[in-house]
């Protein structure tokens, strides 16, 4: 049996809802819920539309973008917004991405020397970055 036309966007809308709300049960729905609320209004509307967010270097004041991932996921951007210099560093352990991403920024903004020191780089390529789905 076929379901009527109204019947298939109620639906879509029922198992939208679901995915929504289901995934913010998750560990990883709501270590991302926790980066939000953690985020700027700036760093939060970026997040949702581009994918990524940009921080502050607390120490050089050099600007950097953070993309959903838990390593290799973090760029130097130049004067041009361009990446310049990919960072590799991430917390001990398996945590869920929004977790990473926190430690990520938080390391950034606060200690961003001791972030320096123990992280390796690597030329970014565009193809690293590409945007994905957005998790904001």
């Amino acid at each position: 049996m076929r379901p009527l036309p109204g019947e298939r966007s109620r639906m879509r809308a029922v198992r939208a809802l679901f995915i929504r709300y289901g995934a913010e049960r998750t560990p990883e729905g709501r270590s991302l819920r926790l980066l939000r609320e953690w985020l700027s209004p700036m760093q939060r509307t970026q997040f949702a539309k581009k994918g990524y967010f940009e921080v502050v270097g607390g120490d050089t004041g050099k600007l950097y973008r953070i993309y959903p991932g838990t390593m290799s996921n973090v760029c130097e951007i130049d004067e041009n917004g361009r990446p310049r210099l990919g960072l590799c560093f991430r917390t001990m352990g398996e945590l869920p991405v929004g977790d990473v991403m926190l430690a990520q920024k938080i390391a950034l903004e606060n200690c961003e020397s001791s972030v320096l020191a123990v992280a390796r780089s690597f030329v970014p390529n565009v193809f690293m970055f590409r945007r994905g789905r957005l998790l904001g």
